[in-house]
């Protein structure tokens, strides 16, 4: 059974072609610049390389490429279409509507249109993709709508609601939503699997360009660091994560900005970006500060004492905590960020395996086995994770 995954953005779509008999992916391609002149890149499994340049005005034709690519490209990996069981997409905000994966109906469709106010970087564009991608392929295939809000749906009013007039969230839900519940899903089900019990506290940190960290209690949600969008938690590769509401005004009112503008500032100009002046990447970062530049090393320190602060909260919170799992770009890579971590958790029983912390991007345990709390790096698959909703929603 084949599940065709796709994560689509405005002008972006990327995607997999899973077989679920044993989870192994048969291609994976991007079409990029979407509206603009369009390009797509897909590779098979064994390596071959189907790319080219094809005018792209929206995601149909992208899909249509696609098409092209999977079944009569020298990269084909199928004969048809009609292969196919089932379509999953990535949708950034459920809201409060959708608590789990959903298939996708006229109703369902409309629902996540709505939601677009909430995310209005990504789901207009998912909705655009939907609808080309039922255009291209029909209706005959079912399509499946996986929410990366949906694993957050478990949070408690307490944790989720924020101190404002309780009008704001009547009116418009404003609200805790978290993000990357698609990941933090992913991740602490493997960890629990590893731990041979659903009955542990965990926590997830999601750490890239975009970072969160969840705590999880029984395999559930518990409290997540991104809250009404993707801004909120600590400082990202361009985001500064929570910071004084006040801060915001002041300087709006200083330099004369309007909202989009300020919005503009704190999602695209701050985070490691903004304190360090040099790049969001935290490898470019990183070298910078080995070579003396003190703000790329306080831009390091920052996110470092961010994220500690966070897990530590989050243990409280739990009242304790069973095991830690590192994924994304960052938290699969950054040995000296993990061990800073295990280190400034020495007080609770953590314990560091440095020889082990030397893995890069590898399933690994990385605490030493007397250590009082488990640590691991856990390579996320927000893909495969959609694909298996789709597989369990199907069925």
């Amino acid at each position: 059974m084949k599940i065709f995954v796709v994560n689509a953005g405005s002008s972006s779509l990327k995607y997999q072609l899973i077989d679920m008999t044993d989870e192994s992916v048969l291609a994976k391609g991007l079409c990029e610049r979407i509206g603009v002149t369009g390009a797509i890149k897909h590779t098979a499994a064994d390596g071959r390389v189907y790319a080219a340049e094809i005018p792209m005005p929206t995601h149909s034709e992208a899909f249509e490429a696609v098409v092209y690519a999977m079944t009569k490209s020298d990269a084909k990996v199928i004969d048809s279409f009609d292969e196919i069981s089932a379509i999953g997409h990535r949708i950034v905000q459920g809201g409060s509507i959708f608590s789990k994966s959903t298939i996708i109906t006229p109703e369902a469709l409309a629902d996540i249109d709505a939601l677009g106010e909430l995310a209005p970087l990504h789901n207009p564009a998912h909705v655009l993709a939907i609808r080309a991608c039922i255009k291209t392929f029909g209706t005959e295939i079912p399509q499946v709508a996986v929410f990366d809000t949906s694993f957050h749906q478990t949070m408690e009013p307490k944790v989720y609601m924020y101190a404002l007039p309780y009008e704001y969230y009547e009116k418009y839900k404003v609200r805790k939503y978290g993000a990357h519940g698609t990941s933090h899903h992913f991740v602490s089900q493997r960890v629990l699997a590893i731990e041979g019990s659903q009955d542990k506290k965990v926590i997830t940190c999601h750490l890239g360009n975009g970072c969160s960290i969840t705590a999880i209690k029984d395999g559930k949600c518990f409290d997540t660091s991104m809250g009404f969008t993707p801004l909120d938690g600590f400082m990202m590769g361009t985001r500064t994560g929570t910071l004084d509401p006040s801060a915001v005004t002041f300087i709006a009112n200083k330099e004369n900005l309007t909202p989009d503008e300020m919005s503009n500032i704190c999602n695209k100009k701050s985070g490691v970006f903004g304190i360090s002046g040099i790049s969001n990447d935290n490898r470019d970062v990183a070298a910078a500060a080995q070579q003396g530049n003190e703000r790329a090393q306080l831009a390091i320190d920052m996110q470092r004492y961010q994220i500690l602060k966070f897990i530590g909260s989050y243990i409280a919170a739990l009242g304790g905590v069973d095991a830690i799992a590192f994924t994304g770009g960052i938290g699969e890579n950054d040995a000296e960020l993990r061990a800073y971590i295990c280190d400034s958790l020495a007080f609770l029983g953590v314990k560091c395996d440095y020889e082990a912390n030397k893995v890069r991007g590898k399933e690994i345990k990385i605490s030493t086995d007397d250590s009082k709390v488990n640590v691991y790096i856990i390579p996320t698959n927000e893909e495969l994770a959609i694909a298996r909703d789709t597989l369990a929603l199907i069925k």
